[in-house]
């Protein structure tokens, strides 16, 4: 890599933390994030300053030890403890100020891009995105990027950047104490004289330059590195959690060994990048622990020739050691910082990716799908309906469909015909839709879509049964009436308490509590993706009465993918998806009909 590409790569680097950052910092916190950022400026210019005034007390104590003035002596203990003091002070304030910046500016961070990822079914379109592609554009593990790339990011960002100011403010206020206190370097060449001014700072410029090339070379793999130990700690993580959700399922099919085996196979990819990882920063230690043990002497060994020709002093002696060091230590800040520059680059890449991936979806949305919502229309339709899958494969092309107020519709076709395909697609969720969708002004907040497999949410089961409503919004007696009204009279004593729900109720109870949330809810329009499926046919029959019975009462629809044929016997039309005949340029071919036929 060149150096132009090497300055091309900052640049981008440098726009991609600008434009993780700045939002913050305009945001409506603006003045608290900027009024704590000033403060943390000011008092990182503070300790320069005591470092500037230590620096000169080390002159003034090593001369009083040398000239053995007792009184100037204890007068500089009495400054030392003053500065202490005050050097103590600036560095807690510093501390907490940093720290509450950095939490500050990651809650921010946090709840923006949840609620990003939350809008609009991002979440759900990433996933799907991500399994379909196969050029890793998609960003994967968003659970590890919102909760622990963030909370990197903020603290990295803030601790590099008033590192990089410390260290441009300390080489600025001591760059010029070295420079008066080096002398001149003189040397002859070929019977000429030449002297070298403040030969100390070029000493210093040199030796780090050398430094920091030299790292960036042994430090150079840690970048990739660290991008891919985030992402494979991240899958592991994700596997377990898995494994967690799905422990019924994996006890019954006895599939410990192979889950431990899965398990294994990614924990030993943590490893094995891991011990590169290791490896690459064993390298760089080398180096810099060598580095740095060498700057502590390479002062005393340029200013020697001075001290004992009696030019300078004990004092001045180690004022330059200190300026030295100083300078030395502000130069040397890529080499100090360089591993965790190195992660921060990896982390920023991660975000900017997940942040590339949640605009990508909404604009393969908007590009993908046409539905519109119609104030004026009482009835679901759709005219030139087409879906596709994630692969471009076309199930549904050009379809009419329409469903009113009254209907009760069974949607039958074979598996994988895109039964519940449709059903994204009047949710809205589908982003492999073209045509129009016609939907009434209020379906959103009258429309409820059952799956199969119903999300039970961990907590109390009150907050499960009201799911996505607030609890509070239910009276108790009405949340009783509905656990009752779908057979679940057991449950009704236990609103209060907290559980994983999703993994205490069986199958069966899962799908009855969520047509509980039917009949408490009261929608007007109910799609219903095989949400009797786990249950026995006396207990599915009495639940689709309850349904239906519903429905009427509010002049509501009902459409049911299901295969029973009991069910459909509580419908009154059917929405047939058949095998279409080769040229058609669909999969499949939708048919209405009365359910009879």
């Amino acid at each position: 890599m060149n150096f132009l590409s090497r300055l091309s790569a900052v640049r981008t680097l440098i726009r991609k933390v600008v434009a993780l950052s700045s939002p913050y910092f305009k945001s409506e916190e603006r003045w608290k994030a900027r009024g704590l950022l000033a403060s943390i400026i000011a008092l990182n210019l503070g300790a320069v300053y005591l470092a500037v005034l230590f620096n000169d007390w080390n002159r003034v104590f090593y001369d009083a030890l040398q000239n053995k003035d007792q009184p100037v002596f204890w007068q500089q203990l009495g400054r030392f403890t003053l500065l202490a003091f005050t050097s103590i002070i600036v560095a807690v304030y510093k501390f907490y100020l940093t720290q509450l910046l950095e939490m500050r500016w990651r809650s921010w961070m946090t709840r923006q891009y949840l609620q990003r990822w939350l809008d609009h079914h991002a979440f759900y379109k990433l996933e799907l995105a991500r399994f379909t592609r196969t050029d890793g554009t998609m960003p994967d593990n968003p659970d590890q990027r919102i909760q622990d790339d963030i909370n990197q990011f903020t603290g990295a960002t803030v601790s590099l950047t008033m590192g990089l100011l410390n260290a441009t403010v300390t080489l600025a206020s001591f760059v010029g104490i070295l420079w008066a206190l080096s002398g001149g370097f003189s040397f002859s060449v070929a019977g000429n004289n030449y002297e070298i001014a403040g030969y100390m700072v070029w000493m210093a410029v040199l030796y780090c330059g050398v430094g920091s090339v030299l790292t960036h070379y042994i430090g150079r793999p840690q970048i990739a590195l660290n991008f891919q130990q985030q992402k494979v700690e991240a899958d592991f993580r994700h596997h377990l959690i898995r494994v967690r959700e799905y422990s019924e399922a994996i006890a019954l099919d006895r599939g410990e060994k192979v889950e431990g085996h899965q398990l294994d196979l990614r924990f030993t990819s943590v490893l094995a990048n891991y011990l590169r990882l290791l490896k690459a920063q064993k390298n760089l230690i080398w180096f810099t622990a060598f580095f740095g043990q060498a700057a502590l002497i390479f002062p005393f060994l340029v200013a020697a020739p001075r001290f004992f020709s009696g030019a300078i002093q004990l004092g001045e002696l180690m004022q330059i050691s200190s300026a030295f060091d100083r300078v030395q230590g502000s130069l040397s800040w890529f080499v100090d910082n360089y591993s965790a520059l190195a992660s921060w680059r990896a982390t920023t890449d991660r975000l900017t990716s997940f942040d590339e991936g949640i605009q990508a979806v909404a604009l393969a949305d908007t590009a993908q799908s046409a539905i519109n919502s119609v104030a004026n229309e009482n009835a679901v339709s759709a005219s030139d309906l087409t879906l596709a899958l994630p692969g471009g494969a076309v199930l549904l092309r050009d379809a009419t469909l329409a469903a009113r107020p009254g209907d009760t519709i069974l949607v039958q076709g074979p598996s994988g015909s895109g039964k519940s395909t449709l059903f994204r697609a009047l949710a809205g969720i589908w982003p492999h839709a073209q045509g129009q969708i016609r939907l009434p002004a209020d379906f959103t907040a009258q429309a409820m879509f059952l799956p199969q497999r119903p999300y039970i949410p961990n907590g109390r089961l009150r907050d499960a049964l009201s799911y996505p409503a607030p609890a509070d919004t239910y009276s108790d007696a009405a949340l009783v009436q509905a656990l009752q009204e779908a057979q679940l009279p057991a449950l009704a004593t236990q609103l209060d308490q907290e559980d994983a729900w999703g993994q205490k109720l069986s199958g069966g109870e899962q799908q009855r509590l969520a047509l509980a949330r039917v009949l408490l809810r009261k929608p007007r329009w109910v799609f219903a993706d095989e949400s009797t499926s786990a249950l026995d046919e006396p207990t599915e029959k009495l639940l689709y009465q309850q349904l239906l019975a519903h429905v009427r009462s509010v002049q509501g629809t009902l459409v049911s993918i299901a295969h029973r044929p009991a069910v459909a016997a509580f419908h009154d039309q059917r929405w047939t998806l058949q095998p279409a005949a080769e040229g058609q340029g669909a999969r499949f071919n939708l048919q209405m009909s009365p359910a009879q036929g």
